[in-house]
């Protein structure tokens, strides 16, 4: 890792993001493979391309890899809504939103919390110090994400292995498709298992109630697609969120002291969500005919990416946009996307870290950092920011 690479960090990209809003919010960039985009970095912009249906998500992800070659996008996967329009994607998505629904997730909350009590017991058994990310951000998602689609506990760090890769854009092309080949083999050889033994989890039931509307490998792919979206992100989120948090030990005191007060928690949560926003650019966009954006024209073809980040830290929406305040109004963040690919699993993911956070610091009160902050290195080459450890002390 470069010395640039280990000096990045997600919190210092305030100026950047603002200079984009106020003088190029529709700018001309070159992705890593050399294919030209545009650029969208106002949250009214972003709004818009998310919701406009003359815009299509496609699966560009190889696009910004380096030295992938030429424009073209790949077929959506069997199975991966993200990559879907209508009617396609409302078919899938309606099959299922039902297992993310408040009921569905107040029935969950028993089996995150005993996850989260596990691993902070498994924190304290080890002692002080220990790498935050291994010790919790990292086995928490995976273990909720596991029991909520049935994958067997015994195939969990093979899973958090395949998922990490995938997200890292500093690995080649070939090395990313061979780790969802092989994520997608292990699902199908799931699949034909509850087939022939039924369970009550998220991939049996959809086997149950539309076994017969999805193929093997659709439901292979829905698989593979919930549990690395239902991990990465969510993983990322916890370390980079207590990170946050230490850095800010007044706004750490606030969460701590507001333990019981449900609403101040998910406030916090919110305000996390809003100025870390893990995932980096939405899913890309592809014109299906000529549009104009924040004034600025869009050619039928072109490539368009969506800032999240910057989007998240617009004073026309968030007053104090760069400041950090667990206080604050939740707002109308982009965190989790917006329009019909806003992300399906935001409720569990939330659930998670209204569980996680307040249960951390109630546990670890003296919770601190056990190296330098210079000294923590990111994930800058990644669909998804995040750490790369983060060691701490109490």
């Amino acid at each position: 890792m470069t010395a640039a690479e280990q000096r990045f960090c997600p919190f210092d990209v305030g100026e950047e993001f603002r200079r984009l809003r106020e003088d190029d919010p529709v700018s001309r960039i070159e992705l890593p493979s050399g294919t030209p985009a545009w650029f969208v970095a106002r949250h009214a912009d972003a709004r818009h391309v998310l919701t406009d249906e003359r815009l299509s998500s496609v699966d560009a992800s190889r696009l910004m890899r380096p030295g992938a070659g030429d424009d073209q996008v790949a077929p959506p996967g069997p199975g991966v809504l993200l990559f879907y329009d209508p009617p396609e994607h409302t078919r899938l998505r309606r099959m299922l939103a039902g297992n993310f629904t408040v009921r569905r997730m107040n029935q969950l909350r028993p089996m995150v919390e005993s996850i989260v009590a596990a691993q902070l017991d498994e924190m304290a058994r080890a002692g002080s110090p220990t790498d935050f990310v291994r010790s919790f951000a990292l086995p928490v998602p995976s273990l909720v994400v596991c029991e909520l689609l049935g994958v067997p506990y015994a195939d969990r760090a093979e899973f958090q292995r395949r998922t990490a890769a995938q997200v890292d854009l500093a690995m080649g092309e070939e090395h990313a498709a061979a780790l969802w080949a092989e994520s997608t083999e292990y699902m199908a050889r799931l699949v034909v298992d509850k087939r022939a033994h039924p369970t009550d989890d998220l991939l049996g039931r959809l086997v149950a109630e539309h076994g017969e509307e999805l193929s093997d490998t659709e439901l292979a792919g829905i698989g593979v697609f919930l549990l690395g979206a239902g991990y990465e992100t969510t993983a990322n989120m916890l370390g980079l969120g207590t990170l946050l948090l230490l850095r800010h030990p007044e706004q750490l005191a606030r969460l701590r002291d507001a333990m019981g007060d449900g609403a101040a928690v998910d406030r916090a949560v919110e305000e996390l969500l809003r100025i870390l926003t893990v995932v980096n650019n939405a899913a890309m966009r592809q014109a299906k005919e000529d549009i104009t954006v924040g004034g600025q024209l869009i050619r039928a073809g072109e490539f368009v990416l969506v800032s999240l980040g910057s989007a998240n830290r617009d004073d026309a929406v968030h007053e104090r946009s760069d400041e950090f305040d667990i206080g604050r109004a939740p707002g109308a963040h982009l965190a989790f996307g917006h329009g019909i690919h806003h992300c399906l699993g935001a409720p569990l993911a939330r659930l998670e870290m209204q569980i996680a956070f307040p249960a951390l610091l109630k546990r670890f009160p003296a919770l601190r950092l056990a190296v330098p902050f210079d000294e923590i290195e990111y994930l800058p080459q990644s669909l998804v920011h995040g750490v790369r450890a983060l060691p701490v002390a109490w």
